[in-house]
């Protein structure tokens, strides 16, 4: 079995699908790895790095993907109309593993199926205790989060802690999280850890306590809505117009005390929520600090620009793109140890050969397409096939069956935060910025 590891093109994106140390244990696994020339380049990986750790080094990514079982990415290909068709370096019956947006991102699917490509969405693995160590959503979202205070500390103006000095008392700044997921977790714990007074808010329930236990204050409307705010899987429900209204009157007279605010709330498969409008960064303080780590769904604050650092009404407003991005090297070090162990299901111990089990309840989530249909059921177009041609099955595929079920399970609370994800906890009881979480 091959294994193509493929240079990102994506603006802004830094990061790389495999490291030197995951090159190794794929070796280590009886798997051959192609990695495209300078795919790692900008995490700090050589190719001399990849060599070494046995992989062939491809002058391009045609060259790399020939041949290859597997072909593994950060992000999503670009189609055609996108700038540059990545895909057309794609073969029917390769499978393609990366964090693909699936659904929102129709027109990529339906190219996808028609391609006669595999593709496993790694942003829908499920929310359950065996799939942990793959959760991409999770590692990428602990460094957004602890990144997010690092920018807005940078961008602010003042000192965090309190500090008692021969020319007078420097007050702490005050930091305000919205959206405790595993994002806002790692953001309560690092501003915490600067010396900052944090308060919290998110409309799930459980929220509350993992908030209190890293030592900030919860901030939430908790009525009898507050109460049911929450999916089986852990996320966050949309909240009726009457919650949110009630909700924004808390956000706004909040927002007047803080230094800081940084915003992580994101909904599955739908814009991010509009938590901070425009009248709001008026009554901020002059010289405060929003970091909006959901611009790229569209923002919570209204104000915040894709991309951009911008001044509004006195409040700076930071909008990076693709904060994981900006802490590359570590960033990708994790995302390739998520795609090692997603891997391992895809992998018959015994022949070496591609196996997609449709028993692995893992494997059924994140299959999007498979003989040129659209086979997840929540992605639009999989009723009939979306816009795909027919293709022929690859070759080592299991029949579909019906996976067997398995419940979240949480881990044990630990003394120091450092996972973190923008999706809802998997465990209500106290928790570090290891909960999983999804934001708001």
């Amino acid at each position: 079995m091959k294994i193509a590891v493929l240079k990102e093109r994506r603006p802004d994106e830094t990061r790389v699908a495999a490291s030197p140390e995951t090159v190794s244990k794929f070796v280590g696994l009886g798997l051959s790895v192609a990695v495209e020339s300078g795919a790692g380049g900008a995490s700090s990986f050589s190719d001399d790095a990849y060599a070494k750790a046995g992989a062939s080094i491809a002058r391009d990514a045609a060259t790399a993907a020939k041949g290859a079982d597997v072909i593994i990415k950060v992000q999503r290909p670009m189609i055609a109309g996108e700038g540059e068709n990545e895909l057309a370096a794609f073969s029917s019956g390769q499978a393609l593993v990366c964090s693909m947006s699936a659904m929102t991102e129709g027109k990529f699917v339906s190219a996808m199926a028609a391609a006669g490509v595999t593709g496993f969405a790694l942003e829908l693995i499920p929310r359950i205790t065996r799939a942990q160590s793959m959760d991409v959503l999770s590692s990428q979202s602990n460094l957004a989060g602890y990144r997010a205070v690092l920018d807005g500390a940078a961008a602010f103006g003042r000192a965090f802690p309190m500090m008692m000095t021969a020319a007078g008392t420097v007050p702490p700044a005050r930091v305000l999280v919205m959206g405790a997921g595993v994002a806002g977790l790692q953001a309560i714990a690092t501003a915490r850890r600067l010396g900052a007074i944090v308060s919290a808010t998110d409309v799930r329930p459980a929220a509350k306590e993992q908030v209190q236990s890293l030592g900030a204050t919860f901030v939430a409307v908790e009525d009898e809505e507050f109460k049911q705010a929450e999916t089986a899987g852990g996320y966050a429900k949309e909240m009726s117009d009457a919650y949110k209204a009630k909700q924004a009157a808390l956000t706004a007279e909040t927002l007047m005390k803080q230094d800081m605010v940084i915003t992580t709330a994101l909904i599955p498969g739908r814009p991010a929520p509009r938590l901070i409008t425009a009248d709001m960064v008026k009554t901020m303080k002059p010289g405060a600090v929003i970091v909006d780590l959901a611009v790229e769904a569209g923002g919570n604050c209204e104000l915040a620009e894709f991309g951009k650092v911008v001044v509004r009404h006195g409040v700076t407003i930071v909008g990076h793109a693709n904060i994981p991005g900006r802490l590359a090297e570590t960033a990708s070090n994790l995302f390739a140890r998520n795609i090692l162990s997603f891997m391992g299901l895809l992998v018959d111990k015994e022949t070496k050969a591609l196996k997609i089990d449709m028993d692995d309840e893992i494997v059924k989530g994140t299959l999007i397409t498979r003989g040129g249909k659209i086979v997840h059921p929540k992605v639009p177009g999989a009723e009939g096939g979306g816009a795909a041609k027919a293709a022929a099955k690859p070759a080592g595929e299991k029949p579909t069956a019906k996976p067997a079920g398995e419940k979240p399970t949480a881990k044990p609370a630990a003394a120091k935060p450092a996972a973190a994800r923008t999706a809802a906890p998997k465990k209500k009881p106290a928790a570090t910025a290891k909960s999983k979480a999804k934001g708001e």
